[in-house]
């Protein structure tokens, strides 16, 4: 385990907190952010001095070649805090590893585990009364790198900045959501860039989304850009099905991403004993389920969400009640990574990281 040491990095302190203004009960997602953030600029092919500063607004040119060409990815991480006020975060480590994933796919230079580690490490234990306890409070981190050459070139800029700001989190959606199954709009493609989790992922679904709204629906669940036959994604998150008793995912792929929690759940799946299986869905398969019974959940993992289950799905025009389970896995799942997170029972895969 990586502590921090804070004579590796720039520190200048925030010179009075703001979290007294902050009300902890009533906290919109990712619109509030904490008292420092952390960045590291990349000139001249290499990673510059890590520096923690008071949370602020940046200059940045308008030529930056992130405005121009997309030259952006992001992670999403939480940190949580136990009754003992002892601070945890979740696989961290597996963050890094697809950020710089993520990097490498849009020409971006990694960055190197000991900054990242150092650096969050280091800005947690400054912002730590930020983390409320609680089962279902949390600190959310949003790691990301951009490029800030200034030229309207299309080309990999050669400067980049590498940032973490943090925000506290409460539930992020609540109760169940209804889903459409795209018919039209495809989130990614093979050879593309759907394995990673760059920028324009994420504006590229706003729309089709916007138009689900507009229909009663909360999220889409994409389908294969080729043929619209198999399902793969939902929204921000990964996607399980349980028909009768057996859990079905889609496999990882260049179009999907590999998200930590829906890892978790797998694993998770294997320590209950319960039937589980990584392969190909087609959308038919999940409609006659539905119909004749058999399709008893579908939920979506991931960080922000934990675990979000469907109440309904529609596809081809026609709505598929999903009924109410008082034995769901996906209650479960989401009891037994909440209570892993915050410490509260046996973490024996190691997924909990402490704070020091």
């Amino acid at each position: 385990m990586i502590e921090a040491d804070i004579h590796e990095i720039d520190i200048v302190k925030a010179e009075k907190t703001k979290i007294h203004d902050v009300d902890f009960d009533n906290i919109n997602f990712g619109r509030i952010f904490t008292d420092h953030m952390f960045l590291c600029d990349f000139i001249d092919g290499k990673w510059q001095q890590p520096q923690i500063m008071p949370y602020q607004a940046m200059s940045i040119d308008p030529s930056a070649r992130v405005f121009h060409y997309g030259q952006a990815v992001f992670e999403g991480m939480k940190a949580y805090k136990d009754n003992n006020g002892e601070v945890f975060l979740f696989r961290p480590e597996d963050n890094h590893s697809r950020i710089n994933k993520s990097s490498a796919r849009m020409a971006i230079p990694e960055f190197p585990k000991e900054y990242f580690m150092n650096g969050l490490l280091t800005l947690l234990n400054l912002d730590k009364e930020w983390v409320k306890p609680g089962v279902g409070n949390s600190l959310y981190i949003r790691p990301f790198a951009i490029a800030t050459d200034s030229a309207i070139a299309a080309a990999p800029s050669s400067n980049y900045r590498f940032m973490i700001i943090c925000s506290p989190a409460k539930a992020y959606y609540t109760g169940k959501v209804r889903v459409l199954i795209a018919e039209k709009y495809s989130r990614s493609a093979d050879g593309g860039v759907g394995f990673a989790k760059a920028a324009g992922n994420y504006g590229a679904q706003f729309y089709p989304t916007s138009l689900a709204q507009a229909k009663g629906f909360q999220q889409i669940i994409w389908t294969d850009a080729n043929s619209h036959e198999y399902l793969e994604e939902a929204g921000t998150m990964n996607i399980f099905f349980r028909i009768n008793d057996k859990l079905i995912t889609a496999p990882t792929s260049d179009r999907i991403l590999d998200g930590i929690t829906r890892k978790s759940v797998i694993q998770l799946a294997e320590d209950n004993n319960i039937d589980m299986e990584v392969r190909r869905i087609k959308v038919e398969e999940i409609k006659e389920a539905a119909r004749n019974g058999s399709l008893k959940e579908i939920f979506g993992t991931g960080t922000a969400a934990v675990i979000s289950p469907v109440s309904a799905f529609e596809h081809a025009g026609t709505t598929y009640e999903i009924p109410d389970l008082d034995d769901s896995y996906a209650a479960m799942f989401k009891k037994q990574l909440l209570n892993i997170q915050h410490n509260l029972s046996e973490d024996k895969h190691g997924w909990r990281y402490p704070v020091k």
